[in-house]
């Protein structure tokens, strides 16, 4: 019998791997809720995502080239990419999702539109998981139950993932990011025009940071915290929105939103027969809070394993098989994840330390190293000197991040 495997969930994580199992002929279905869904992101994707995974400029709003750095103390330091085919990709969610989904249904990914409830899971390593989901197809919202039976799941259903609840893959931390869409008037976003803003200070953010990122005709205007600090959410929110008033006065909220992101990976990412990838499985980084990219490399390394390991989908790969896809990748991700989180402890702990934060932005060996890591998401060791300069740096800009803190 050939392989069946289904897909729940069809963002990045979850289209990217539909996409790699039609490719090889195996059969995929790929569920999703709500087709026109728009995450609440910032939408920011890394250079090597563009051409990795074959976007097309036209889902691409804007070519970011400036980052504006901005401290508690309203210290603000200009980040500039140097070469000319560099920048930072602005996206929104609903058309790149939307992007990444129909290509993978054109390549042979079933796509249905429904709510997948619950698995009924086999107590044997060859019997079908049984799939029970509503099918909005017919029926509309209130939708039709039906069931599928399939060999394999990867759960790629976001950060209140459905199929990490019925495979019992345990909790993680998350944080809360809340966003305003808003529309500008066009002498306002010409400053935005390749710009984006992030913010630091206990007034936008006690744990993250808080962003002003520019779309196609509107800006992104939002902030995360961790979830136990939630009910102060609208006024950090509202925080930002002061910060930033002189640049958005005029603007028009044309879409409010607001989600959970996970803070690390879960406990278990593979049980039995089923697979989590993207937000499902925690890939979400410390610091930056980049997750986008993360999401479908995620799902394509889920899914290449699969294809290997199942030779073309021939045969149905065990538990085991299934977990070459979690050591690939902490292998490969692992390193930069606990970095990120240490980056996070030391210097998002006080406005001291943001302070120490935003001036560090400011050394040029700080921003290469930073934007190589985040461009092209491979770190290049600095040479002992500059290394021993960035540590010097920071210890200095610790220290007096505390004198120059509000």
């Amino acid at each position: 019998m050939a392989l069946r495997v289904a897909v729940v969930g069809s963002g990045p994580a979850g289209s990217s791997a539909a996409e790699i199992l039609a490719k090889a002929g195996i059969e995929t279905y790929l569920f999703e809720r709500k087709l026109d869904n728009a995450k609440p992101c910032g939408g920011a994707i890394p250079l090597c995502m563009v051409s990795e995974f074959d976007l097309p400029s036209n889902i691409i709003d804007r070519q970011v080239r400036k980052m504006k750095m901005i401290s508690p103390s309203n210290r603000e330091v200009d980040i500039n990419l140097i070469k000319e085919d560099e920048y930072i990709g602005m996206c929104r969610r609903e058309v790149l999702d939307g992007y990444l989904r129909d290509r993978a249904a054109k390549l042979g990914a079933n796509l249905i539109n429904a709510t997948v409830h619950k698995l009924d899971i086999p107590t044997n390593n060859t019997d079908p998981y049984t799939i029970h989901y509503v099918d909005h197809t017919e029926g509309g919202a209130q939708g039709i139950a039906k069931t599928l039976k399939v060999d394999m799941i990867i759960g790629a259903d976001g950060a209140n993932s459905r199929i990490a609840k019925e495979i019992d893959a345990g909790d993680y931390n998350y944080a809360i990011a809340f966003q305003e869409r808003i529309r500008i008037p066009d002498s306002k976003m010409a400053y935005y025009e390749d710009l984006a803003e992030m913010y630091v200070g206990d007034d936008v953010s006690t744990d993250f940071y808080a962003w002003v990122f520019p779309k196609y005709d509107h800006v992104a205007v939002g902030t995360g915290t961790m979830h136990i600090n939630k009910a102060s959410i609208k006024q950090l929110q509202a925080g930002i929105r002061a910060r930033a008033a002189r640049k958005l006065e005029g603007g028009k909220i044309i879409k409010v939103e607001a989600h959970p992101i996970p803070e690390h990976p879960r406990p278990r990412r593979v049980v039995g027969r089923v697979a989590l990838v993207g937000d499902a499985a925690g890939y979400v980084t410390k610091s930056s809070g980049e997750g986008i990219y993360f999401a479908a490399k995620s799902g394509r390394m889920c899914a290449e394993t699969i294809v290997e390991l199942s030779n073309n989908g021939a045969t149905i790969p065990t538990e085991a098989d299934l977990k070459v896809y979690i050591k690939r990748w902490d292998r490969k991700y692992g390193l930069t994840y606990k970095v990120l989180d240490i980056l996070q402890n030391v210097f998002y702990r006080s406005d001291a330390t943001r302070e120490a934060f935003v001036e560090m932005c400011a050394d040029l060996d700080v921003q290469r190293l930073t934007f190589d890591s985040y461009l092209y998401k491979t770190v290049v060791p600095a040479n002992p000197i500059t290394q021993l300069k960035i540590t010097a740096k920071t210890i200095g800009s610790l220290l007096r991040g505390n004198a120059l803190a509000p």
